[in-house]
C-alpha cells in the first residue's frame, strides 16, 4: 500500500500515536528495554499470544514519547505566534525538557537527557547552547525528532529541518553522532509523509544532506573544529531494493544490530538507533507484525528503535492492519492525536531561523 492511498490527516494521526506504542510495547516497564536476550523477549511475546494480543493500556510509554510529545508540544505552543521562529522554539524546547522531567517517574530517563536538561534548569536566562560533549552521542535527540519531520515535511523546508534538528539535539546531546541522529529521525518522516524518495533512497538522501547539517554547525561558529573533526561520512548510491540474508531470523538480527552498536547494546546511540529502525522498516514493508518483530523486540535499546520505526511506518501506512489493541487504550493518545492535527496545519505555515 502507497502513502498516496492513506490520507494524510490518517498518516500524521498515525505517525503520532503509533510511535508511542512502539515504544510502549517495546519498553515493556522496562522489562525487554533492558533485557539483552532477543530470543527471551520473542519467547514471551509469543507466550502472551503474539503482538496482536499485546493491549497498550498495559504497556505505559518510556522517556522517549515524553519527551517526543515535549518536542511536539513546543512546536505547537510556537505555532500560536504570529512569526514562527527558532529562537522562540529554542527556548520553548527548553522549558518543555524542564517540565517533562518531571514526568519521569518509571520511565527510565536517560542520564546524558537527565543531567543537560538540569544544566538548563540552573541558567534559565543564558545561553542555551552547551559545550561540546565527546560522550553526547546517545539516542536521546533522535527519539524526540519525529514529529520535526511532520511539522516541516516538504523539500523547500528542508533547510528548517536541519536547523530545527540540529538546535533540539544541540540541547542535550552535543555530539555529531548524537544530533546528526535527530536529523535522521526527523528527516526520515518527512520523506514519509511525502512519499518520496522510495524508502530504499532514505539513507542516500540522509548522505547527502549532512554538508548542509555541517554547514549549518559551522554558520552557528559554536564549538566548529569539534563537531567536524568527530563528524563521519559515509557513501551510499540510494538504488536498488534493499537486500537482506536469506536466514535474517532473531539471532541473525541479533548480531547484526550488536555490530554496529555502542558498546554492544544496539539501538542505544544516535547513529545504530534510527539505523536499526531504518533496517526494521525496509525489511517490513506494511506489515506491522514484521516492523514489530525487528524494530521493537530485540535484545538492545528497543523501545528507542520502536519509537522511531513506528512513527515512519505510520507515516506511510496510517493504521491499516495494526490490531486497534495495540494503540486505543495508550497513554497520552489523546495528546498524540492532537499534536498531529495541529502539526498539519502548521506544516503549511511559514518559519523564520531568526534567533
Amino acid at each position: 500500500m502507497a502513502a498516496a492511498e492513506v490520507p494524510l490527516t490518517e498518516r500524521y494521526e498515525a505517525s503520532m500515536v503509533l510511535s508511542g506504542a512502539g515504544d510502549a510495547l517495546a519498553y515493556n516497564h522496562g522489562n525487554w528495554e533492558f533485557e539483552r536476550d532477543g530470543e527471551r523477549i520473542h519467547r514471551e511475546v509469543a507466550e502472551r499470544g503474539g503482538l496482536a494480543m499485546l493491549d497498550a493500556k498495559d504497556f505505559p510509554v518510556s522517556d522517549d514519547t515524553v519527551m517526543h510529545l515535549a518536542t511536539a508540544e513546543a512546536l505547537m505552543e510556537v505555532g500560536k505566534k504570529d512569526k514562527q521562529t527558532l529562537g522562540a522554539l529554542v527556548k520553548q524546547l527548553v522549558k518543555n525538557y524542564i517540565r517533562c522531567m518531571r514526568d519521569m517517574d518509571g520511565r527510565a530517563a536517560g542520564l546524558t537527557c537527565i543531567s543537560k536538561v538540569a544544566l538548563h534548569e540552573r541558567q534559565p536566562d543564558g545561553d542555551h547552547r552547551i559545550p561540546f560533549n565527546r560522550m553526547g552521542g546517545g539516542c536521546g535527540a533522535a527519539m524526540r525528532a519525529m514529529c520535526i519531520g511532520l511539522r516541516f515535511p516538504g523539500p523547500e523546508q528542508e533547510s528548517h529541518l536541519v536547523a530545527v534538528s540540529v538546535e533540539s539535539g544541540w540541547l542535550t546531546h552535543h555530539h555529531p553522532t548524537g544530533y546528526l541522529g535527530a536529523l535522521a529521525a526527523a528527516l526520515f518522516t518527512a520523506y514519509a509523509v511525502r512519499g518520496s524518495p522510495p524508502v530504499e533512497a532514505w539513507g542516500h538522501g540522509l548522505m547527502e544532506l549532512l554538508p548542509r547539517a555541517l554547514q549549518y554547525v559551522t554558520q552557528t561558529g559554536h564549538c566548529v573544529e569539534q563537531n567536524i573533526c568527530n563528524c563521519q561520512r559515509g557513501i551510499l548510491d540510494g538504488t536498488g531494493k534493499a537486500c537482506f540474508p536469506e536466514q535474517y531470523g532473531v539471532k541473525e538480527r541479533e548480531k547484526f544490530y550488536t555490530q554496529v552498536a555502542f558498546r554492544d547494546w544496539g539501538g542505544s546511540s544516535g547513529h545504530d538507533a534510527p539505523m536499526i529502525a531504518y533496517d526494521a522498516l525496509l525489511c517490513a514493508g506494511d506489515s506491522w507484525e514484521k516492523l514489530a518483530d525487528h524494530g521493537f523486540f530485540h535484545g538492545g535499546d528497543s523501545d528507542s528503535t520502536g519509537v522511531m520505526a513506528a512513527a515512519w511506518w505510520g507515516a506511510i501506512y496510517g493504521f491499516r492492519g495494526v490490531p486497534k489493541r495495540n494503540y486505543e487504550g495508550l497513554e497520552y493518545k489523546k495528546r498524540m492525536s492532537k499534536a498531529a492535527e495541529r502539526l498539519l496545519k502548521l506544516s503549511s505555515q511559514p518559519f523564520s531561523q531568526e534567533e
